[in-house]
């Protein structure tokens, strides 16, 4: 999972798994709260499921800033790729 076109495929499908939702609904401009109904504790979920997926956290101050499906795409991207580094 390193690049973002790679981290959005994988993104769309956790959400699809975790919280039921149509995969036609997941782009990248599309609001997890608005669009996609997605409250905190669905947030803490979403975190959770990165951290294994990464074995990387995002800090919760990164993810207040999370408004987008692209958000955490980018989110996660600087995550991995400071690993890289």
């Amino acid at each position: 999972m390193q690049n973002r076109d790679e981290i959005f495929a994988t993104l769309r499908d956790t959400l699809v798994e975790l919280f039921e939702l149509d995969p036609a609904q997941i782009t990248l401009e599309a609001n997890l709260y608005q669009d996609l109904e997605i409250d905190s504790i669905d947030a803490v979920d979403l975190i959770d499921h990165i951290k294994r997926q990464t074995g990387k956290k995002i800090a919760a101050e990164d993810f207040k800033s999370v408004r987008t499906v692209g958000d955490v795409v980018e989110a996660v991207h600087r995550l991995v790729s400071a690993e890289a580094l």
